[in-house]
Order: structure tokens, then C-alpha cells, then sequence
């Protein structure tokens, strides 16, 4: 078979599988030779070389049968002895994988995964391990130029500077925590870029927790734990996002312990996120619980409003070069930062939406078209908050009982708790000071804006009733 056979045979399977699956699988092939009816491809990676192998076999060999008069009895795939090296140092490669997730390219994204996030291997590592470290495709839009710093995210940002710059630490691991939609998984994938500019010659992992339970699974069943073990064993930096999908999975829980204590003695970097702070996971047993809790636990805190209007401000910026002349109302952002409130995706996610729509129907974006296009949104984030709802979360989280909150008894056990709820229905309610009196054992305004101002008081100076109160908030709003 010639080079020439093997092109006419391309583009037969171009027109079979699409443009896509063929930039993905078929494209990266390389025909070398043809031995007694075996036909040899080069391939990047293993993984491409089975996956081809798995589901385009059959049909690369119709094609090759065609051209050839039927002289092709089988493939045969192979990694050449460099291509581990030359597909690690490919500079597209991690774009490649935002490009098809962005696209929502199964595929594209199991290739492009293949040559993610993966920097040369050391002379010390064996290439398989290089070519079979695993990571998930990183989003080029989640870099720092595009993080907007505020106060309730500045420590977060400037520790995961501080870590992306590749020189050692004295915090490790570094822990970033926080709600949906607060910035953990943008600063995340910011660092594995910076890291990948700045040093790379490191082996940079980024997975979530459940891709790594996804692999521990796959090598007990393959018969290859030590392979598994080599592999997370010889990176430099480990990345692991939503740590708390393996709490309760008792086996992977102590294949991460292993690791993460192999890593730290060898000084390499580890980075984690999760939804909660290392002592709140359900179910993570409490000896990863202490090693997380070792490092620099950082919490990324709800955003204020004048941080979510920055972000709308970026966004805009970003939108103007895909929407030339697309004029923005007076006031609109202002009123989307108000409304939509909890959640950074669903904020961008409005704005996205707003701007498409008026496009398609060629308006401006007025406040009577945002009512019209957002009011979904806006109705979800009408939820009200209730003082009785509040009064609910305060007692289970003192566990005391609400008739004693309710009641006469000003014991400071019960006090406190009082004075809490208060000032949460105070800020988080629109109810007025006699109506939340009321609803306290009909208390008089003046013991609520006691308590009130108590509570701001303390906030100052005990950092316990400052995170208490972001705990219940947190959990009211969820």
C-alpha cells in the first residue's frame, strides 16, 4: 500500500465519519509500512491507538481492502519511540480539548484529554507513565487575566498566583472551598495554564475527584494498580477538583491518602477544591481530613454585589468583539448584579442568553427585554428567605430548641443563637424590625436592633460568630 492509496482512503472516511470524529482519530494516524498484509500506523498515545482500534478498525479496513484489491488482512497501532515526548510537548494541545468541550465534542474531548495537561516526562520516569497521565481538558476562557478579583475571592486569587508562579511554597496543600459557582474551578484551571507557560517542564495534572476514582476503579479491574500507582506517583503538580465525591468510597479514599502523602514527601505540589471546608465532608475519613487541613485552607466567600457587577463588566467586554454594536441599556447590569445573586455561572449564564437574544431579534438591550428574555431567571431568584426558616437553620446549628429561642430565658446559650437569627432576619428578609420582634416571642424593635448591633459588634471580634453566620447564610441560600 502506498501514501497515495492511504490519502484516497482519508478522505473516504472523512465523508463517513465527519469532519470532527476525523480531526480526532483518523487524522492523527500515520501510515508506515505494510508486513505480510499487516498494515502499521503510528499513533500519539495508546489511548488513541485502542480507541481507533476499537471503533474504526472495521471500517479503515473496508476502505484499505477497496484501494488495495483486498490485501489487508489487519491494523496494527504504535506509539513511535519519540511520540510520547513530541505529543506531550504539542502546544495545542490543551486547547484543543476547550475547543471540543466548548463544542460539546464527546470525541474531541476524549482526544484532546489525551494530550492534556501533560508536560514532558523526567529521564527518571518510564515513557509509558508520560504518555499515559491522565487529565481532563482544561478551559481556555478560565485564565487569570480573565478572574475578577474582589474582596470576597482576593485571598483565594492571590494564593493560586502564588502557586502558579512554580517556585516552592510554604503552604501545601493549597485548598480552595466554596459554593457553586464562586470561582474554585476557573482558579483551578488558571493555575494549570500559567503553571503549563510558565514552567514546562512539569508533569501538571488537573482531574476532578471523580475522574480519579474513574481510573483507581479501572486498574483494580485491568490488573494494574501498579501502574496506577507509577503514574499519580511521578507528577510534579496534582490537581483535584470536588475532593468530596470521594467521601464514603472507602477504597479510593485510601488509594488518595497514599498518594497524596507520597507527593508531599517528594515536595511536589498538590492542589485541591471542594464545596465545603475539609472538617464539614460527610464521610472523608479523618486522617485526609488532617492532611488537607495541613496546608493553606482558603474559603472563596459568596459574592457582593460590587464583584458581580465587575464580572458583568468583563463579560461585557468579552462580548462586545462577538456582538459589534450591540448597545447595552443604562442600568441593566446594575439591575443583574441585584437580582441574580447567588450564583456567578447563572449571572454569566443571563448575560450570555441576553446578549444572543438580542442579536437574533435585532434590539437593544432595554430593561423591558430582559424581562421579557430573563424571566426565568429572575423568578428563580425571587426565592424568599423567611424569618421561621431562619429561626429553623439557627437552632439546628447551636441545637438548641426553638421554643427556648422564642422564649423569656436569656441564658447566653440561648441568647446568642437569638441575637444570630436576628440579625439574619434582619439582612436577609425584607422584613421590618417590630415584624421580626414579633415573630421572636413579640419582642419590642428595640430588642432586635439590640441584638442586631450586638452581633455586628462580635462579628469583629470573634472570627467564630463571623464564620457562623457565613455557614447558616450559606446553607439558607443553597
Amino acid at each position: 500500500m502506498t501514501q497515495e492509496q492511504w490519502g484516497q482512503v482519508q478522505e473516504q472516511l472523512r465523508e463517513t465519519v465527519g469532519n470532527s470524529n476525523f480531526k480526532n482519530w483518523i487524522e492523527p494516524l500515520q501510515y508506515t509500512s505494510v508486513d505480510d498484509g499487516v498494515v502499521n500506523f503510528g499513533v500519539p498515545t495508546n489511548f488513541i491507538g485502542n480507541y481507533v482500534a476499537r471503533n474504526f478498525s472495521d471500517l479503515i479496513l473496508y476502505h484499505l481492502r477497496s484501494v488495495t484489491g483486498g490485501k489487508v488482512s489487519r491494523l496494527n497501532f504504535a506509539v513511535p519511540p519519540s511520540g510520547a515526548a513530541n505529543t506531550a510537548q504539542r502546544p495545542d494541545g490543551a486547547r484543543a480539548a476547550s475547543r471540543a468541550a466548548a463544542a460539546g465534542d464527546t470525541a474531541g474531548m476524549a482526544s484532546a484529554k489525551a494530550r492534556t495537561n501533560v508536560s514532558p516526562a523526567k529521564s527518571a520516569a518510564p515513557a509509558q507513565v508520560a504518555e499515559d497521565l491522565p487529565g481532563a481538558p482544561l478551559d481556555e476562557r478560565f485564565t487569570f487575566e480573565r478572574f475578577v478579583v474582589g474582596k470576597p475571592n482576593e485571598l483565594a486569587h492571590a494564593a493560586a498566583r502564588r502557586v502558579a508562579e512554580g517556585a516552592a511554597v510554604s503552604f501545601n496543600p493549597l485548598f480552595l472551598y466554596g459554593g457553586v459557582g464562586l470561582g474554585k474551578t476557573h482558579l483551578m484551571h488558571a493555575i494549570a495554564w500559567e503553571l503549563q507557560e510558565r514552567r514546562p517542564d512539569l508533569n501538571v495534572v488537573y482531574l476532578s475527584a471523580e475522574q480519579f476514582m474513574y481510573r483507581f476503579v479501572q486498574a483494580l479491574r485491568d490488573r494494574r494498580m501498579m501502574d496506577f500507582k507509577q503514574i499519580f506517583r511521578s507528577v510534579d503538580v496534582l490537581m483535584v477538583d470536588d475532593v468530596q465525591f470521594i467521601a464514603g468510597k472507602d477504597s479510593t479514599q485510601e488509594e488518595f491518602f497514599h498518594t497524596f502523602n507520597a507527593l508531599v514527601d517528594q515536595n511536589k505540589q498538590i492542589i485541591i477544591s471542594a464545596d465545603r471546608a475539609p472538617n464539614e465532608i460527610k464521610d472523608l475519613e479523618d486522617r485526609i481530613k488532617s492532611r488537607l487541613q495541613c496546608g493553606l485552607v482558603v474559603d472563596l466567600h459568596p459574592t457582593d454585589y460590587e464583584l458581580r457587577l465587575g464580572i458583568l463588566h468583563n463579560k461585557v467586554d468579552q462580548f462586545r468583539e462577538q456582538y459589534p454594536g450591540l448597545e447595552i441599556g443604562q442600568g441593566i447590569l446594575e439591575f443583574l448584579a441585584l437580582r441574580i445573586s447567588t450564583n456567578v455561572r447563572v449571572l454569566e449564564g443571563a448575560l450570555t442568553r441576553l446578549f444572543a437574544f438580542a442579536s437574533l431579534v435585532g434590539r437593544e438591550i432595554t430593561m423591558d427585554l430582559v424581562q421579557d428574555c430573563l424571566a426565568d431567571v429572575l423568578r428563580a431568584s425571587e426565592r424568599k428567605i423567611t424569618v421561621e426558616e431562619i429561626q429553623r437553620k439557627v437552632c439546628e446549628h447551636y441545637n438548641i430548641r426553638l421554643s427556648d429561642m422564642l422564649g423569656p430565658k436569656r441564658l447566653r446559650t440561648f441568647a446568642r443563637p437569638r441575637q444570630v437569627a436576628m440579625y439574619l432576619s434582619k439582612n436577609m428578609t425584607s422584613r421590618s424590625l417590630p415584624e421580626i420582634g414579633k415573630r421572636f416571642g413579640g419582642r419590642d424593635h428595640t430588642t432586635v436592633m439590640h441584638g442586631v448591633r450586638r452581633i455586628d459588634e462580635l462579628r469583629l471580634q470573634d472570627g467564630q460568630i463571623d464564620e457562623d453566620l457565613e455557614l447558616l447564610r450559606r446553607a439558607l441560600e443553597a
